[in-house]
């Protein structure tokens, strides 16, 4: 059985509404910590099984909680265990160290980058770019109706990089004026289609039109081993406004056709022949 402090993790997780895969799967990876402090033998095992179904279950759209509990083994060894999460936690903060380094040659002086929601690996991009001293500026959507951008607008705030924050209906509008499109992912499938917040796909339609290279943002543990985009469960969340009830798809899918390249810590690969 899975013990109290463990389930209070995995329902912090559940409520999260900003940040992304990347924060869930660090979350996760910290649960498993805390599960090898407390648990061993038989009684490890057993809550192990029970973490396979239930940290994909936290959101059955995200790649990155899926092979977390596949990299974790069942075992009765608490050593094992914590040696794993922690290998995992040491992924994910090279892979994104990497993924910066990598996204900030794409970025020119001059350009301005258009981007949707709040990715980790987005920011990152940005921030290493701005330690190049690279001069650029952000279009991003505030991203409603959790409002990512706005945190993302936060950082970008801090970092002291120029951006000017649209509505999610003005991506087309925008996306003339922009020289590079960058958005994370939540899920890159094995036909080399990406899943994310939803208006991600509005954004490569107009890009593609309007003649702007779209590229994405995924760390290696964000791509899926087993399912197509077709066969990915996209999460739809709750939501009401004055009286009625409004549609709330979480993620939505855009096809490899649309994306220029995704910048892993490998490199940039080009769906879906390198996936």
């Amino acid at each position: 059985m899975i013990p109290r402090q463990v389930k209070e993790i995995l329902e912090e997780m559940r409520e999260e509404r900003i940040r992304g895969a990347s924060w869930l799967a660090k979350r996760g990876a910290e649960a498993y910590l805390f599960l090898s402090e407390v648990l061993e033998g038989e009684d490890l095992k057993r809550a192990l099984t029970e973490m396979q179904r239930e940290v994909p279950a936290v959101n059955p759209t995200m790649a990155s909680l899926y092979n977390l509990s596949r990299f974790i083994p069942i075992t009765s060894s608490p050593e094992l265990v914590r040696a794993r999460a922690l290998e995992f936690l040491k992924l994910i903060d090279e892979a994104k160290r990497e993924i910066g380094n990598i996204g900030s040659e794409l970025i020119d002086d001059g350009d301005t980058i258009i981007t949707h929601s709040f990715s980790s690996a987005v920011l990152e991009v940005l921030r290493s770019a701005k330690k190049k001293e690279k001069k650029f500026r952000v279009i991003l959507t505030e991203s409603s109706p959790d409002y990512e951008g706005i945190a993302l607008a936060n950082e970008l705030d801090s970092l002291g990089i120029p951006h000017e924050v649209i509505t999610d209906a003005q991506i087309g509008l925008f996306a003339k004026r922009a020289t590079l499109a960058l958005v994370g992912a939540d899920n890159v499938t094995r036909d080399g289609a990406i899943l994310n917040k939803a208006g991600t796909y509005l954004l490569a339609l107009a890009c593609h039109d309007a003649g702007v290279p779209f590229y994405v943002a995924a760390e290696s543990f964000k791509f899926h081993p087993e399912l197509n985009a077709e066969d990915v469960e996209i999460v739809e969340r709750p939501y009401h406004r004055q009286g009625h009830r409004v549609r709330n798809y979480l993620f939505d899918v855009t096809s490899w056709k649309y994306i220029r390249g995704i910048i892993t810590e490998l490199g940039i690969l080009v769906p879906p022949k390198e996936i």
